[in-house]
């Protein structure tokens, strides 16, 4: 019931914005202040005090390492001990430049108490510095101070200035180690549960390596609960990922199909002027095609087969001589058939293909003339053979079409 009761977290725009403008580098941004200020670098040089209290950075490390109660009270320190290249809330803090960050980074003095700042913060929230490498873990007073953590939410803006601070002074690598364990210690343990809105809007956000901030996602989704309310990282690569997944491969029929569907050229339609010039034409090629001698070969009987289907489909009415054409094309769709049924499938391509570069001829007509030549096959075959014995059919129709 607390789950469905929970509401699910919305992104905000003002966070990713801020966000984007400092992972790439402050774009637009322009350094107003005069170069030989550096105010922030003297002040970690321990020249100056931070202003409005006017306390020096070694009485801050020494003295108010510990004192919880005025870490936690003021507000204006933390400006100076984390300089950013953006305005805070303390207006008497500087801005960084591009030309004080490359000389606090060659200054040891500055990058020593800039790392002491670091731990002494780290202590206040109730953690640890390990090593070098920015590895962290609990503090012996981890407990105590976690409960504080948890219930004052504006140390979070705190930690959000630090880890932008991290990384605009030369230790971006400390980043991801300190994201990691909050969001283990808000998802994982429930320590800091109220933190994980913040860790993931802001925190991870705040690492300028693409891959790494998709290993703290991937490491926070697979703990954030619930689920469903996950609303951090790339939604759309997930969707377009779940679904190539649940997709089925085609079968290779279907894609044969879809395939001949393509390259099949659509139905003309049939008027009468067009069935008269393809009556003519037809005409004119069987002339051509009967006066050479019988010598006919594979592609020639592959068109008289198509011609006889047009013949078939356009001309109904014809006279008594076409009739008599009709009938020899019917007797030399018989042996095509024949034939046909030793070709291969190769073959049968070719001749659909053929047929196809006829205008007003399809597959269906095709079928309907193949249909009928199967229903007069013994009929027409002794015809044929008494014909082919006498010799006569063809000169009769020789005579026939020159008449």
């Amino acid at each position: 019931d607390g789950t469905e009761l929970t509401a699910k977290p919305k992104r905000s725009f003002y966070a990713a914005r801020d966000l984007y403008k400092y992972r790439h580098q402050y774009p637009n941004f322009k350094d107003l202040r005069y170069q030989n200020d550096l105010c922030n670098l003297r002040f970690y040089k321990n020249k100056i005090p931070f202003k409005p209290d006017g306390v020096y950075i070694e009485e801050v490390l020494n003295k108010w390492k510990g004192d919880y109660e005025k870490l936690e009270h003021n507000h204006t320190y933390i400006q100076w001990l984390f300089p950013l290249r953006e305005q805070g809330l303390n207006f008497y803090a500087k801005e960084l430049t591009t030309y004080e960050i490359e000389e606090f980074k060659k200054t040891k003095e500055a990058i020593r108490r800039f790392l002491l700042a670091y731990k002494m913060m780290l202590e206040f929230f109730g953690i640890k510095l390990t090593d070098k490498t920015g590895n962290v873990a609990r503090a012996a007073n981890w407990q105590e101070r976690f409960q504080h953590l948890n219930e004052s939410q504006h140390n979070y803006l705190r930690i959000t200035r630090i880890l932008k601070s991290l990384g605009e002074l030369g230790y971006e690598s400390f980043k991801s180690p300190l994201v990691k364990f909050i969001l283990r210690e808000a998802l994982v343990e429930d320590t800091i549960p109220n933190i994980k809105q913040s860790a993931l809007e802001y925190f991870v956000y705040t690492i300028r390596d693409r891959r790494e901030r998709r290993k703290l996602l991937r490491f926070a989704q697979q703990h954030y609960t619930p689920s469903e309310h996950f609303i951090w990282g790339p939604p759309r690569k997930q969707k377009l990922e779940g679904s190539k997944t649940n997709k089925k491969p085609a079968s290779p029929i279907s894609i044969h199909h879809s395939y001949i569907s393509k390259h099949k050229k659509p139905k003309e339609p049939k008027n009468t002027s067009a069935s008269g010039s393809s009556a003519g034409k037809t005409t004119e090629e069987r002339k051509v095609e009967l006066t050479k001698n019988g010598e006919e070969n594979d592609q020639d009987e592959q068109e008289m087969n198509c011609d006889a289907v047009r013949q078939n489909n356009g001309e109904k009415n014809s006279d008594t001589d076409t009739g008599q054409l009709s009938k020899s094309e019917e007797i030399n769709d018989t042996s095509d058939r024949k034939e046909d049924v030793s070709h291969s499938e190769k073959d049968d391509e070719n001749l659909n293909n053929e047929c196809g570069s006829h205008p007003g001829t399809t597959e269906k007509d095709l079928c309907d003339t193949e249909n009928s030549s199967n229903n007069t096959s013994v009929d027409l075959q002794d015809n044929f053979d008494k014909d082919m014995l006498s010799g006569g059919t063809t000169t009769k129709n020789k005579d026939e079409l020159k008449s």
